[in-house]
């Protein structure tokens, strides 16, 4: 009887294998979100690693192209499970018996986001779609330049436009342009810092918002450090932002590595800024960013207190970030979204780094530099 059980059992080990072997190959199939003008079609390529795992890459071939490389792909019996953490999407399936379709949904967003159907057809040399040639990502600016913005305006925000933002490279070139946002804002980015290591100045610096459209002396896209040095010279030049330093202990968070393990994912990407995509109220989108960029993050739009890196981490990483917020944490964030009937919430910040991300956020007191405002005045004409 025990022969005939570990028979068996080899035997369905050899069929899973056999299974998973006919799922390499490229799969098609078009995914209709409720806010696109016409379905976008996707084309799924799986392959299989070194170590036999399968893996796969995505591409919206109707969205330029651009290869996303999956985070996880597994398949359990005839479920297979795909994620992308970097644009929070999650898909599963039902594979046939004759291994050419997968039946699934697709969600991207926080757990409870509305899924999607999505039919993936294994394609065939006959019909197999054709992936465009995605567009050259942009050119990295020369490390060694010091750039300063060449062209710079600054005007008041329009009240009616939601929002906030700040970017480069918007519409392929290296523009720095800011939606919205504040002089606080500003200083906090262009430093590092959080709001409460600006002291001083007047109360309009976190009130007036304004708009910014400013065109780097040099071709390419800055590094981190070019791009705050640009900023800053702004400050100075346009704001006449005039400071001393200072050093103060506060309550901060020091990020550090979990027991468990770190659970993210070093990027691929070849660029060398950092993503942050909010997907709602306690989600979050990171793509490319290093650590110390992602506890800045942190520091400036989701907790009350500095984030120090202690974590160790070289590299960047892409990951999805999903939690319950706390309104004590950032009294201004918009509440979360009820989840949907059946669906656990989301944990709380402090959960979520443990178990989607691998690492910690523990309360300490540390020595913290301040910037203390000695003078500013509102922006210069253009």
């Amino acid at each position: 009887m025990k022969k005939m059980l570990l028979r068996g059992l080899a035997l369905v080990a050899t069929a899973g294998a056999m299974f998973a072997q006919n799922l390499t190959g490229t799969w098609q199939g078009t995914l209709a979100p409720p806010q696109a003008a016409k379905p976008l079609r996707l084309v799924v390529k799986i392959t299989r690693a070194d170590d036999e795992k399968l893996k796969g890459q995505l591409f919206s071939i109707d969205q330029g192209g651009q290869a996303l490389n999956t985070t996880t792909m597994t398949l359990q019996g005839s479920t297979l499970k795909m994620i992308i953490a970097g644009i929070g999407m999650n898909f599963e399936g039902k594979v046939n018996a004759e291994a050419d379709t997968i039946t699934g949904a697709w969600a991207q967003g926080p757990p409870g986001a509305p899924t999607l159907p999505l039919v993936l057809n294994k394609a065939t040399a006959g019909n197999e779609w054709v992936i465009p040639e995605p567009v050259a990502p942009p050119k990295p600016m020369a490390p060694d330049a010091k750039p300063t913005f060449d062209v710079a305006t600054i005007k008041p925000s329009n009240p009616a436009t939601p929002g906030q933002s700040i970017l480069v490279g918007r519409g392929g070139q290296n523009l720095f342009t800011t939606t919205n946002t504040t002089l606080a804002d500003l200083i906090i980015f262009a430093y590092g810092l959080h709001p409460r290591q600006v002291t001083g100045g007047p109360a309009w610096m976190e009130s007036e918002r304004f708009d910014i459209t400013a065109k780097p002396d040099q071709p390419g896209i800055p590094s981190v450090t070019q791009l705050k040095d640009m900023v800053q010279n702004l400050l100075k030049e346009r704001f006449e932002l005039a400071f001393h330093k200072d050093k103060k202990e506060l309550s901060a968070y020091a990020m550090t590595v979990a027991k468990s393990g770190v659970k993210i994912t070093k990027s691929e990407s070849t660029g060398n800024l950092p993503g942050f995509g909010g997907r709602g109220p306690g989600s979050v989108g990171i793509r490319n960013s290093t650590m110390e960029e992602f506890a800045g993050f942190l520091q400036s739009r989701i907790v009350e207190r500095p984030v120090v890196d202690q974590t160790g981490l070289q590299g960047r990483y892409d990951f999805t970030l999903t939690w319950t917020p706390d309104a004590a944490m950032n009294p201004n964030a918009p509440p979360p979204p009820a989840p949907a009937a059946g669906v656990e919430p989301p944990p709380d910040l402090f959960a979520a780094f443990q178990q989607q991300l691998g690492l910690k956020l523990d309360s300490a007191k540390l020595p913290v530099e301040v910037l203390v405002i000695d003078k500013v005045t509102k922006p210069s004409a253009n």
